[in-house]
Formats: C-alpha cells, structure tokens, sequence
C-alpha cells in the first residue's frame, strides 16, 4: 500500500521553472519502486512525462533537455525540476509509484497521486 501526494504546481511564463515533489508514504520498500511522472489534459490520453527506476532515467521526447526526474529514498520523495516550460506543457501532473514497466509508455502503475495543475502562459 502506497499514498502518494504531489505539491509544487502552479502558474508560470513561457520560458520559467515549476519543480514538483512527490511524498510517497509506503510500507514497503521505497527505494524498489519505480516511480514515474505522467500528465494529462482534460480529454486526452494521460502521457509519461519522465520515469526513474533504481539505475536509470527515461523521458518522453517533448521534455528531454528541459526536465529532470530525481528521487530522494531516504525521505521517499519524487522530484520534477521543470526548466524553459512551454504553453504546451500545461497539464495536470501526476506521480505514480510501482509503474506495471518502467518507462514512460508503461501501460499504468498500481498507486497514483491526485495530481498537481501546471499552467504556462505564452
């Protein structure tokens, strides 16, 4: 069992920075999770946005160069440093834990968080 709460979102220029945390409160061991970033539009297919796995990192190709996934064991926290965000990154941002593959075309995972909004404004 796993809860997940994400905080950071907000409202921001074209061009600026949003970081997003992810507390993930688990019984189990954190640091064997594979946790992930997704987003999603109001109608649209929810897409993974950045994944992190126990050695390696994947991002969608839209953000590569612009984001970077972290995670903290200890504190079992998730990170999304968000760099030069454009209007079309607007979304509701999503951390999940336990993706069913990890990457981001994983097709779900077993515990989500509600969500953060990201608005960018030209």
């Amino acid at each position: 069992q796993a809860q997940l709460v994400e905080s950071g979102g907000g409202s921001v220029q074209a061009g600026g920075s949003l970081r997003l945390s992810c507390g993930v409160a688990s019984r189990y061991t954190y640091s064997t999770y594979c946790l992930g970033w997704f987003r999603q539009l109001p109608g649209k297919e929810r897409e993974g946005v950045a994944v992190i796995g126990y050695d390696r990192t994947t991002y969608a190709d839209s953000v590569k160069g612009r984001f970077t996934i972290s995670r903290d064991d200890v504190k079992k926290l998730l990170y999304l440093q968000m760099n030069n965000l454009k209007p079309e990154d607007t979304a509701m941002y999503s951390c999940a834990a336990a993706l069913l593959e990890c990457s981001v075309y994983t097709r779900g995972a077993r515990y989500w968080g509600e969500g953060t909004q990201v608005t960018v404004s030209s």
